[in-house]
């Protein structure tokens, strides 16, 4: 089953990269202790939001950035067995550069 997602205005789906699951010292973390992501992969953008003429304005963030996102930004959604983000680009925080 394979569910595409094409967000609208100036919403993303964001990818979240998962924590490790094992500490620096060898400790395996349950599922309940893990910190919420805070970092993911665009893999979809809506064609950004308009102005009050109508006119679209750009969005900024782009497929297949990188980027940080506010700790409890957005709506989780399961899409077989991975989960995605969908929030706002005002959500994001910064897109990381390498």
């Amino acid at each position: 089953m394979s569910l595409k997602l094409k967000p609208l205005a100036d919403r993303l789906v964001v990818e979240p990269k998962e924590q490790e699951e094992m500490t620096a010292s060898g400790l395996v973390l349950p599922e309940t202790a893990k910190e919420k992501p805070q970092q993911g992969t665009v893999i979809a953008a809506g064609p950004g939001r308009r102005d009050e003429d109508g006119d679209r304005i750009e969005m900024d963030v782009q497929v297949g950035d990188i980027v940080l996102y506010a700790k409890y930004a957005g709506t989780e959604v399961k899409l077989g067995d991975k989960k995605v983000l969908i929030l706002k680009e005002s959500d994001v925080l910064a897109i990381v550069e390498n």
